[in-house]
C-alpha cells in the first residue's frame, strides 16, 4: 500500500529538487557572465587609466623607455593583477609588463583583427591567446592611446590581460556559495517536508484504524486531534463526535431491547401463567372470571405496546419535517377532551378549560398534534388523584401559540424531569398508580413536536405538573 505520507514527501521534495535545479541553470550561466562582465569592466578601467597615462607622459616628453614611466606601468599592472601590452598603432608591442617572460614581448605584433577592432569599434574583449602571444588564452581588453592634443588622433594601443584562472576562482566561489545554501536549503525542506507529512497523516492513520475497531464494535474508542485547528483538527473533531453519538445510539438500542424484552415478557407471563393454571386446573372454577379478566386485560396491554411500536415505526417512515397546513388549535384540543369525556367522568375529575373563543390557527399536520394533544392529556386523567383537578390552556404569545396540558397529584422527582421523554421510561409514581402505560407516549409526544421543529417542557412542583409545547402560527 502507498503511503499518503510518502507520496506527499516525494512529491513536495520533487518539486523543490527541480525548482533548485531550473533556478541553477539559470542562474550559474548568469552569474559567470556577470563575473566576467564585472572583470571586464575593471580591466578596462584599467586600460584606459594606462591610456591616459601614456598620453600625458608622451606629451611632457617622457619616453615610453623612460624607467620613471615603465615604474609607473608596472606599478599600474600589479595593481590590476594583469599584464599590460603597449602597441604602435599598427600592433607592433613596444613595452611588456609581463614578467612571466625575461625579454617581454617586445618586438612582435598582436593580431591586426585586433588592431583594427580597437581603431573601428573604440574598445576590444575577447578571451584570446592573441595569435600565439600567450601559451594558453586569456582573457583580453584593449583600448586606444589618444594624443593629448586634443584632436582625438590614435597614437598607440594598449592591452591588458588576465589569466582565466582568476575569474574561473571568483565564478567557482560564487557557485560554491550558493551550492552550499541550496544543499542546506533543501536538507532543511526535505526534514520539514518529512515532519510535517508524519504530523498531518497520523491522524489519518489514527481515523483507520479507529474505524476498524468500529467495524469489530468498539464504540469507545476516539482519535486526537492534537491540538490542530486545521481541516485534519476538524476531521478528527468531527469523528469523535460521530463516535458519541453512535455510542449514545447504541446504548439507547440496548436499553430499548431490555426495556421492550421487559414490558413483552411481563403480560405474556401472566397470560401464559393464567392459561397454563385454567388448563391444569389450578385456578378454582369461582376465580375463572377474574382470570380471564386478568388475561384479557394483559392481552389489550400488550395490544397497546404492539400498536405503540407501530406508530413509533410509522413516524421513523415519515420526512423529518410534515406537510404543514394551517389548522385551529383551539378546535383539536375540544376534540381531545370529548374523545376523553368519559375516562374523566369515570376519575370525577373537574376540567379547568381556558381555550379561547376564536379560532388560533397553527402550522403543522393536525393529525400528529391531535396525537401529542390526547396522549398528554390522557397522562394528565391517569396520573390525577380522584376528583382531582386538570387543565387546558391556549395562549397565544408572538408568532407562537403555547398549549398547555396540567394536573395535580403527586410530583416528578427533579432527577426523572430530563428522562421524562425517553423511551420506554415510567417515573416511580407511573408504575405504582398505573400498570397501562407503556412508556411510549411521551417519547412519541417529543418525537412528533422534533419533527415539527417545535418544543415542549415540563414543570412539576407545588402539586401540579404541567406540560406546554409550542406551535408556530400560520402566516
Amino acid at each position: 500500500m502507498k503511503s499518503i505520507m510518502k507520496r506527499q514527501f516525494f512529491l513536495t521534495a520533487g518539486l523543490i529538487l527541480l525548482s533548485f535545479l531550473l533556478l541553477g541553470c539559470a542562474v550559474i550561466p548568469l552569474s559567470y557572465r556577470l563575473t566576467m562582465a564585472e572583470k571586464q569592466e575593471s580591466m578596462l578601467k584599467n586600460a584606459e587609466f594606462v591610456s591616459r597615462l601614456t598620453s600625458t607622459s608622451l606629451a611632457r616628453g617622457y619616453s615610453i623607455y623612460d624607467s620613471d614611466f615603465r615604474l609607473q606601468i608596472s606599478f599600474s599592472s600589479l595593481m590590476a593583477d594583469a599584464s599590460i601590452l603597449i602597441c604602435e598603432t599598427d600592433g607592433l608591442i613596444v613595452y611588456s609588463s609581463d614578467r612571466g617572460s625575461p625579454s617581454g614581448y617586445a618586438g612582435r605584433y598582436v593580431p591586426e583583427v585586433a588592431a583594427a577592432t580597437l581603431f573601428t569599434d573604440g574598445s576590444y574583449a575577447a578571451l584570446t591567446d592573441l595569435g600565439g602571444l600567450y601559451p594558453v588564452a586569456r582573457y583580453v581588453v584593449g583600448t586606444p592611446i589618444y594624443s593629448f592634443s586634443g584632436q582625438s588622433s590614435v597614437i598607440g594601443l594598449v592591452f591588458i590581460s588576465a589569466g582565466t584562472g582568476e575569474l574561473s576562482a571568483i565564478w567557482l566561489g560564487i557557485a560554491k556559495i550558493s551550492a552550499l545554501i541550496a544543499a542546506g536549503v533543501l536538507v532543511i525542506t526535505f526534514v520539514s517536508t518529512w515532519i510535517t507529512s508524519a504530523r498531518q497523516t497520523r491522524p489519518l492513520k489514527e481515523l483507520a484504524i479507529a474505524a476498524r475497531e468500529f467495524g469489530h464494535g468498539n464504540l469507545h474508542v476516539r482519535v486526537s486531534d492534537y491540538g490542530r485547528r486545521d481541516e485534519i483538527g476538524e476531521l478528527a473533531s468531527a469523528f469523535n463526535t460521530m463516535a458519541e453519538s453512535l455510542e449514545q445510539s447504541e446504548a439507547r438500542r440496548r436499553d430499548f431491547i431490555a426495556n421492550l424484552s421487559h414490558e413483552l415478557k411481563t403480560p405474556m407471563t401472566t397470560i401464559s401463567g393464567y392459561t397454563d393454571g385454567i388448563l391444569d386446573g389450578t385456578i378454582p372454577p369461582e376465580r375463572l372470571n377474574q382470570s380471564l379478566r386478568t388475561i384479557s386485560d394483559e392481552a389489550r396491554r400488550l395490544s397497546r405496546l404492539v400498536q405503540r411500536m407501530l406508530e413509533l415505526s410509522r413516524l421513523g417512515e415519515k420526512e423529518r419535517t410534515f406537510r404543514k397546513k394551517p389548522f385551529d388549535i383551539a378546535e383539536v384540543m375540544r376534540r381531545v377532551l370529548l374523545s376523553l369525556e368519559g375516562k374523566i367522568n369515570d376519575r370525577g375529575l373537574d376540567v379547568d378549560v381556558r381555550i379561547p373563543d376564536d379560532p388560533v390557527y397553527v402550522s403543522g399536520d393536525a393529525d400528529s398534534i391531535l396525537q401529542v394533544g390526547y396522549n398528554l392529556l390522557d397522562n394528565a386523567i391517569k396520573f390525577s388523584p380522584p376528583k382531582g383537578t386538570i387543565g387546558v390552556e391556549i395562549r397565544v404569545q408572538g408568532n407562537r401559540a403555547f398549549v398547555s396540558v396540567r394536573n395535580q397529584g403527586p410530583e416528578i422527582p427533579p432527577e426523572e424531569l430530563p428522562l421524562i421523554f425517553d423511551r420506554f421510561h415510567k417515573a416511580d409514581r407511573s408504575r405504582s398508580m398505573d400498570r397501562e402505560g407503556v412508556g411510549l407516549g411521551l417519547y412519541i409526544v417529543k418525537t412528533i413536536l422534533d419533527q415539527h421543529r417545535e418544543t415542549i417542557g415540563v414543570t412539576s412542583e407545588n402539586g401540579r405538573t404541567e406540560f406546554t409545547f409550542s406551535l408556530t402560527l400560520a402566516g
